[in-house]
């Protein structure tokens, strides 16, 4: 199965990202989520195509001053939960499903 994901925005709120670290946050969001899209894939609802103005995922928290490599990791893993794969079900047994990402 191919996946394409298209992501236009990403709203970061309450987290300070400068513009040097924006591509390492971004570098990470692409590579850990492709990683567990194909590991897991999406649910069905998505699985059958289509676009969502909006995706609310689940609230992160991080560590103080966490590296952009961590942010980007702990951002793919909340939008690859809304997207509801199956690697986020079993994610979610070591907490990222709840938020927590320590770098």
């Amino acid at each position: 199965m191919r996946i394409d994901l298209h992501i236009e925005r990403l709203v970061l709120d309450g987290l300070t990202v400068t513009a040097a670290d924006s591509p390492r946050v971004r570098a990470a969001v692409e590579a850990e989520l492709a990683r567990l899209l194909a590991a897991g894939g999406v649910n069905r609802e998505f699985a059958a195509g289509g676009a969502m103005p909006r995706l609310n995922a689940p609230q992160v928290t991080l560590a103080a001053r966490p590296r952009p490599d961590a942010i980007g990791r702990a951002i793919a893993q909340s939008v690859n939960a809304s997207l509801g794969g199956m690697a986020a079900q079993t994610l979610g047994e070591h907490n990222h499903i709840k938020g927590r990402a320590v770098p």
